[in-house]
C-alpha cells in the first residue's frame, strides 16, 4: 500500500492494479518513454539489444514487439525493428553496414531517396556509389570490387518497372562475401520471398501495404541472420529512431486484410493495365505480368503476385504539358506519390533526370491503382485521355 500524503499525490500513485488474464482479438496500445523496473537488479539485467524485457520506450514495448514479429513473419525473417519511414529504414540499413572506404553498389531505377542517400554518402563520407543495370543479373561480379560491402537490390524497380534477377545478384555477391540488401515494398513481403532468394536484409516501407490507409509512415528492416541483427539493433540505438504506439497500433489493425487488399490491387491494376495496351497514346505498359515489361521472365518465376503499382510510356508525339494536362484531368485518380492506400494516384516523371540511362521516348506516368470499381477507373482516364488532346 502506497501512504498518499495529499490528493496531489494520490493523482498520480494508485494501489490498484488491473487483473490479468484480459483477452481480446486486438493488440493493446501500450505508451511509454519511461519503462518501470521491479527493483535494481532487475534494471542491470535488462539488455536492450534483446526483446526478452523492456528497458526504454525507445526500443519498444509490446505493441511494437508484437508489430515487429509480425512483420518478420511475413517476410520468413526473425529479427524485425520498426522505424519512422520507409527512408529510415534504408539509412538504418545503409548506417549500420557501411563505413568510410566501403563500397556500395545499387541498381539505376533504386528509389530515389536511395539513391539520394548513396550519393550524400559518396560526397561526404567517403563511402562509394555506384549504379548498374537493373537486368545485369549474375554480371553484377564483374562490378564487385574488393571493398564492396553491399549491393542494393529492388524488384521491380518502383518507378520504370524493371524486374531484377535478384538470386543470381545475391549468389554472385556471396561468392565475395558481400550483402545483399532488398527494397521489397512493391510486394509486400507477399509476392516475393526475399530471403528464400538469398537477400540477407529486407527493408519495407510499411507506409504502404501493410499500412494501407495512406496516413501512417513507417518503416521495417528484416533479417535472419543474428549477427547482422546485432549491427542493426547498434546502428537503431545510436541513430535513436523511434515510432508512435497509436501509429503502431494502427498498422497492426490493417494487417489482417492486407493479403485481401493486395489481391484486390493487383486484379484491378492487371485490368487496367490489359486496357492501357489497347490505348493508341500509350506506347509501352510497363508491368511485370505482361511479356513486354523488362524481366518478365524473372517475374513469373520468383513472383506470387503482382500489387497495385505498375507505370505507362505515353506516345512520344505527346508533349510533356499534354501529359500534364491528362494528369490534372483526373478525377478518381489523385496526384500524389506512395502506393498501397485504398485510393488511386498518378504522377507524371521526368525519367532523364532520374536515371543514368534512359533511352525510352515519352513521357513516363506511374499509377497505384486503389480499391474502386476498374470501370469508373477506365472511364477516369478515358475522359481525361481525350481531354489533353484540346
Amino acid at each position: 500500500m502506497i501512504k498518499k500524503t495529499s490528493p496531489q499525490t494520490a493523482l498520480l500513485h494508485s494501489d490498484y492494479i488491473a487483473p490479468d488474464q484480459f483477452g481480446a482479438l486486438s493488440v493493446g496500445i501500450h505508451h511509454a518513454s519511461t519503462v518501470l523496473f521491479p527493483n535494481v537488479a532487475a534494471m542491470r539485467a535488462r539488455n536492450w539489444k534483446e526483446k526478452g524485457g523492456y528497458t526504454y520506450g525507445l526500443h519498444g514495448t509490446p505493441t511494437s514487439f508484437t508489430l515487429e514479429a509480425r512483420l518478420a513473419q511475413i517476410e520468413g525473417g526473425r529479427h524485425c525493428r520498426v522505424v519512422p519511414s520507409g527512408l529510415a529504414a534504408i539509412s538504418l540499413v545503409n548506417l549500420a553496414v557501411l563505413k568510410t572506404g566501403d563500397d556500395v553498389l545499387l541498381p539505376d531505377n533504386v528509389y530515389g531517396p536511395n539513391r539520394d542517400q548513396a550519393n550524400w554518402l559518396a560526397r561526404d563520407f567517403g563511402i562509394t556509389a555506384r549504379f548498374y543495370d537493373p537486368l545485369i543479373g549474375a554480371e553484377i561480379a564483374a562490378l564487385i570490387r574488393p571493398n564492396t560491402r553491399l549491393i542494393w537490390t529492388e524488384a521491380p524497380g518502383s518507378v520504370s518497372m524493371e524486374v531484377s534477377d535478384v538470386p543470381a545478384i545475391c549468389a554472385a555477391a556471396h561468392v565475395h562475401g558481400v550483402l545483399v540488401a532488398m527494397d521489397n515494398t512493391w510486394s509486400a513481403g507477399i509476392a516475393f520471398k526475399a530471403f528464400d532468394h538469398g537477400v540477407d536484409i529486407v527493408m519495407q516501407a510499411v507506409t504502404k501495404y501493410q499500412s494501407g490507409g495512406s496516413d501512417v509512415l513507417m518503416g521495417a528492416v528484416i533479417t535472419c541472420n543474428d549477427e547482422l541483427n546485432e549491427q542493426l539493433e547498434q546502428a537503431h540505438m545510436r541513430l535513436g529512431f523511434g515510432v508512435g504506439m497509436d501509429d503502431v497500433y494502427m498498422v497492426l489493425r490493417s494487417l489482417p486484410s492486407m493479403r485481401l487488399r493486395f489481391d484486390a490491387h493487383d486484379a484491378a491494376a492487371r485490368e487496367l493495365a490489359a486496357w492501357l495496351q489497347k490505348r493508341p497514346e500509350i506506347s509501352k505498359v510497363l508491368h511485370p505480368a505482361l511479356p513486354d515489361c523488362p524481366g518478365h521472365d524473372i517475374w513469373r518465376r520468383d513472383f506470387s503476385g503482382a500489387g497495385g503499382l505498375f507505370s505507362v510510356i505515353f506516345d512520344a508525339r505527346f508533349s510533356e504539358s499534354q501529359i500534364d494536362r491528362f494528369v490534372d484531368g483526373l478525377n478518381l485518380f489523385k496526384i500524389g506519390f506512395s502506393w498501397g492506400g485504398a485510393h488511386s494516384l498518378c504522377v507524371p516523371y521526368r525519367m532523364q533526370s532520374m536515371r543514368q540511362s534512359w533511352s525510352e521516348q515519352g513521357v513516363l506516368v506511374r499509377f497505384n491503382v486503389g480499391l474502386e470499381s476498374v470501370i469508373d477507373l477506365i472511364n477516369d482516364i478515358k475522359q481525361s485521355l481525350e481531354g489533353m488532346r484540346l
